[in-house]
């Protein structure tokens, strides 16, 4: 059997993470795929491998980006973490102030808060849309403005898959005039100059890998799902081969159909890890950066078959609903749909990111990343709590 070429560069102390991301192809879990490191601000893995689709026709280069789904969400959340410590967005003010029509039917008192961190009872859309509909944004933003929540804001968390990035992403233009998208790609993406897209341009699409698997939706197969989770997960849903059209590359679905690889949102989310600062440039406060660990619900998701989690603003702070431990306490994580993951530690002021194309039914990140995490731990000091 003919080895998987793995390209890339990783500092010596790394090498068994190397080794690690080499056994994911060697035991048959991998298509393609790309992981990336940073400590203290300083790239020191970033490898890639395999094919770009499941013809084995294109090799996984350097360059090659892929669709990521909710790992989008992180951007989302950084997005507005960055108007909030710029002083445009108050995280604690009512949404309505931002976006009148949003009072509607008793949500008046929903906070921007609330949004970031799934428990403003709009986790999906009642009466149910398509995914075609997601490339109207006004349809869907007014559809969520008119609606009732499905519980009671702030009571708990229901994870909000898909509209997420179309409730934030309308506070984000209603306050700077511009697509999500946009300012996300002129106050971050270029700055680091990382490559990292909501909203591909078709210039793009040629470096795209094409997404293999993982046709039901995550956490909801074989169950007797909730009125929430058939809102939520059922009513609304996309495909795999949906991601492969121009149609979903190009629209700004800002909870879902980010496109980048490892080596760009582990250079984005170094932000996080080092006080607001990445590629030598100042892009927020470490108060700012702080804000994400703020927690704001610990409990059953309602959205996620009652599993116990833990939201920050628009992160996923150390929990059981993850395998991965055990994590620093000022950690940040959150996962894509078949297995992409971003885990950010503030505390040993390193991130780690993982983007393929080969799916699993995981919920949250999957044994593939995590293997290599580990192993990144054990040479950064045995573990998260000596790595800092």
């Amino acid at each position: 059997m003919r080895q998987t070429r793995i390209d890339g560069f990783i500092h010596d102390r790394f090498t068994a993470a190397r080794e690690a991301f080499e056994a994911n192809f060697a035991n048959g879990e991998e298509l393609g795929a790309s992981f990336c490191a940073t400590v203290e601000g300083e790239t020191v893995v970033d490898l890639w491998g395999g094919y770009a689709d499941e013809e084995k026709s294109r090799p996984w280069a350097r360059d090659t980006i892929v669709n990521v789904y909710s790992v989008t969400k992180t951007m989302t959340a950084l997005t507005a973490l960055l108007l909030a410590d710029r002083g445009e967005l108050d995280l604690s003010a009512p949404v309505a102030s931002y976006w009148p029509e949003f009072a509607a039917n008793g949500k008046d008192r929903i906070a921007v808060a609330q949004l970031m961190s799934h428990t403003s009872g709009l986790s999906g859309w009642r009466p149910a849309v398509s995914g075609a509909d997601f490339y109207d944004w006004d349809k869907v933003t007014s559809m969520l403005a008119a609606q009732a929540p499905l519980w009671e804001p702030g009571t708990a968390s229901g994870y909000h898959v898909y509209t997420f990035g179309f409730l934030i992403g309308e506070v984000v233009r209603r306050i700077t005039g511009k697509s999500l998208g946009t300012v996300f790609r002129e106050e971050i993406a270029e700055p680091l100059g990382a490559d990292f897209w909501i909203g591909l341009p078709n210039s793009e699409d040629h470096r795209v890998a094409n997404l293999a698997g993982g046709e039901s939706p995550p956490g909801t197969a074989n169950l007797q799902l909730t009125d929430v989770q058939r809102i939520t997960f059922i009513d609304t849903q996309t495909d795999v081969p949906s991601t492969r059209t121009r149609a979903w590359r190009g629209a700004e679905i800002p909870a879902a159909n980010g496109h980048g690889n490892a080596r760009s949102i582990a250079e984005i989310h170094a932000l996080l890890a080092n006080g607001g600062v990445a590629k030598g440039k100042r892009i927020m406060s470490e108060a700012g950066c702080r804000k994400a660990l703020e927690q704001q619900i610990d409990g059953p998701d309602l959205a996620m078959g009652g599993r116990q989690v833990r939201f920050g603003l628009g992160f996923g702070l150390p929990s059981a609903i993850l395998a991965l431990t055990p994590l620093n306490p000022n950690s940040l994580f959150w996962a894509g749909g078949g297995g992409s993951f971003i885990l950010i530690d503030m505390d040993a002021r390193t991130t780690f990111a993982y983007a393929m194309n080969k799916m699993q039914r995981s919920l949250v990140g999957d044994e593939r990343s995590f293997r290599i995490i580990r192993a990144m731990w054990q040479a950064l000091g045995a573990g998260p709590e000596k790595a800092a």
